[in-house]
């Protein structure tokens, strides 16, 4: 036995886990930069 560790493979599920969190995160940036622009021209008038 030597003493290197062998990280496993990520399962695919994993990989769906985060492309779900990174997609949820951009949906909600995206979401309250339109809702800053919106109240700034609201404000604006």
């Amino acid at each position: 036995m030597s003493g290197s560790t062998v990280t496993p493979a990520r399962r695919v599920r994993h990989e769906v886990r985060d492309s779900l969190a990174v997609m949820l995160f951009s949906a909600a940036t995206s979401c309250v930069v339109a809702l800053l622009l919106m109240l700034m021209v609201r404000l604006g008038n």
